[in-house]
């Protein structure tokens, strides 16, 4: 029986419209696909509707150009009775040598919903919370 996280991984190329006036992502499109990355763990880990309830700590370390590569990587670290905390890692490859570097962290708050809209329990971490 496997204790891993749940993850979900996401594989995004940045392309000229989602950069700006510098040739560098937006950072509303960066926090656009982090968010999606926890939705979509958050939801296969609740296996309900989730909303995003709040993002924190969100830090912008290094530029993402156009042309590179980017890879999210979520995973749930904590669950409260109908919230999951979700960290994200943001990394930037250039495709043409390889050099990967983390660009964008953050984490993001995600509540999962009953079929009335209003929070409901979610499962445990198997192995419990990692923070």
């Amino acid at each position: 029986m496997s204790t891993a996280l749940p993850e979900a991984r996401l594989l995004e190329m940045v392309f000229p419209d989602h950069t700006n006036h510098l040739g560098t992502l937006f950072g509303g499109q960066a926090l656009a696909w982090m968010d999606k990355a926890a939705f979509i763990v958050a939801s296969r880990h609740a296996r309900r509707t989730v909303v995003t309830a709040r993002s924190e700590e969100v830090n912008f370390r290094v530029p993402v150009r156009k042309g590179q590569l980017v890879e999210l990587v979520a995973q749930v670290v904590k669950v409260g009775h109908s919230s999951m905390h979700v960290q994200v890692e943001m990394t930037a490859e250039d495709p043409l040598t390889g050099d990967r570097r983390v660009c964008t962290t953050g984490r993001f708050v995600m509540v999962a919903l009953d079929s009335n809209g209003t929070p409901t329990d979610v499962p445990s971490l198997p192995g419990g919370d990692i923070v």
